[in-house]
């Protein structure tokens, strides 16, 4: 049986602004497993972002539970959240936000510095990590030297530099063509084979089709998915908020 990493009970998020209230969750039950390859999916406004945000311990809800390898992470200082942020979570975004003028190797090296490792251990990593996703023979490259597709497999090296529990992956084929797009998301679920968590916010179909699960957001909600493949036996009468575990 698969561990849960993150279990949220009627979450809620909600911001007030002068306009008034607005609900970006209102009421997400969900739970994420050590391991699993999800897409989170839904139209512009859907709260994709915010649950992003919330996952990822840059903000905390404003209703509920949101339980994070049996820590609720709604109960947490800054402090102890910048903590998971850097030790349990890696990000990766559709821009690669690469440094320039750093070597492939470089730009992973540069996520280890925090940790003060030394930098005979940061360049063994870096190599290491490159390797793994296949750019070992592209680690003295320069960002302009790179594709679109190599330049999101280093960002993905980088995310891995700390040794995360989670990967949090935002539009990360957006700026890719379909078969690069396909390379890096091969590269996603090899990681999640390898037992990292990994979460993918996107619009693109074939992105979604491809991960083990698929979650749907409408209105701040999770919203019944009736052709998924993991789901034991149709629902009799699905509410919004039905928790996918």
């Amino acid at each position: 049986m698969t561990t849960a990493l993150y279990d949220l009970t009627d979450v809620q998020r909600v911001y007030r602004t002068a306009a008034g209230e607005v609900r970006a969750l209102d009421g997400i039950d969900l739970v994420i497993g050590s391991g699993e390859f999800v897409a989170v999916e839904g139209p512009s406004g859907s709260g994709k972002s915010t649950l992003l945000q919330l996952l990822g311990a840059l903000d905390t809800p404003t209703g509920g539970s949101l339980v994070f390898d049996g820590r609720d992470l709604g109960r947490f200082s800054s402090a102890e959240l910048t903590q998971v942020r850097s030790r349990d979570i890696g990000f990766v975004f559709q821009a690669f936000n690469l440094i320039p003028t750093l070597t492939a190797a470089e730009n992973v090296e540069a996520a280890m510095v925090p940790l003060k490792r030394g930098r005979r251990q940061r360049r063994s990593r870096a190599r290491e990590l490159l390797e793994r996703v296949g750019l070992a023979h592209r680690a003295d490259h320069l960002p302009s030297l790179l594709s679109g597709g190599e330049q999101q497999r280093v960002a993905i090296a980088r995310s891995l530099a700390n040794e995360p529990r989670v990967i949090l992956a935002d539009e990360p084929t957006g700026n890719l063509d379909t078969a690069t797009a396909a390379e890096v998301v091969s590269t996603l679920g090899s990681l999640a084979e390898q037992g990292v968590t990994v979460i993918v916010v996107t619009h693109a179909e074939d992105v979604a089709r491809r991960t083990a699960r698929r979650i749907r957001l409408r209105d701040g909600r999770v919203v019944p998915d009736p052709d998924a493949a993991w789901r034991a036996e149709p629902p009799a009468h699905d509410q919004p908020g039905v928790s996918f575990s």
